[in-house]
């Protein structure tokens, strides 16, 4: 592990490892909920093929815009 005194000699800053766990953290935290958005996404998406096939009355109302001609 690279110490302040050879940080400082790089001229590179230094940060209270508080600082570096308190960022860690929400990086932990920030990766959850992207997982959990993207998991939602999914799961809407297959809720969405599903209606399309039970109601095609829905394809024309419900189209992406990248669908849309």
């Amino acid at each position: 592990m690279e110490t302040a005194e050879e940080a400082v000699r790089a001229d590179e800053n230094v940060v209270a490892a508080s600082e570096v766990r308190r960022l860690e953290e929400r990086v932990r935290d920030l990766e959850r909920l992207l997982g959990r958005k993207t998991m939602e996404i999914e799961i809407l998406k297959e809720a969405l093929d599903l209606a399309r096939v039970k109601k095609p009355t829905l394809l024309s109302r419900s189209q992406a815009p990248e669908d849309a001609p």
